[in-house]
């Protein structure tokens, strides 16, 4: 699924495998290390992303999902825990063939060629998340 290298400060440097998923593979590695709090950065390229918006008037989610050859020209998140396991909190920016770019909050997204990523461990810090009511969204929790 995909291997990676520790460096100085918290830091994992990684390479998901061809044709996995980033979401699940993010979500094995935090479990795997025991990351709760952290961020995420990276690139690469994937054939599928399915992302979420939140409609503000309906405040209900819309997922659209794009299945087509991609470059991951940004990728950034946070890690935080709810309910004691990791919690990915991913924006992808994905550039296609004719150079327009989609992107939004990443539900899942399937590499087709490479995925080069960064985790940094916030170690021992407690970032926590709880749902706010009137956003409807998990909101960090200190």
């Amino acid at each position: 699924m995909y291997q990676s290298l520790a460096v100085p400060g918290g830091r994992y440097v990684l390479s998901l495998d061809n044709h996995t998923e980033i979401v699940e593979a993010l979500n094995a590695f935090c479990r795997e290390k025991n990351i709760l709090a952290g961020q995420i950065i990276g690139l690469g390229a994937v054939c599928e992303a399915t992302f979420r918006f939140l409609d503000s008037n309906t405040m209900k989610y819309v997922d659209k999902c794009f299945q087509e050859q991609m470059e991951i020209t940004n990728l950034t998140g946070n890690i935080s825990q709810k309910d004691g396991a990791p919690y990915l909190h991913i924006h992808l920016t994905c550039s296609r063939r004719d150079y327009t770019c989609v992107g939004g909050h990443l539900l899942k997204a399937r590499i087709n060629g490479a995925c080069e990523l960064v985790v940094e461990d916030f170690g021992d810090a407690h970032i926590g998340r709880r749902l706010d009511e009137q956003t409807g969204l998990n909101m960090y929790q200190f």
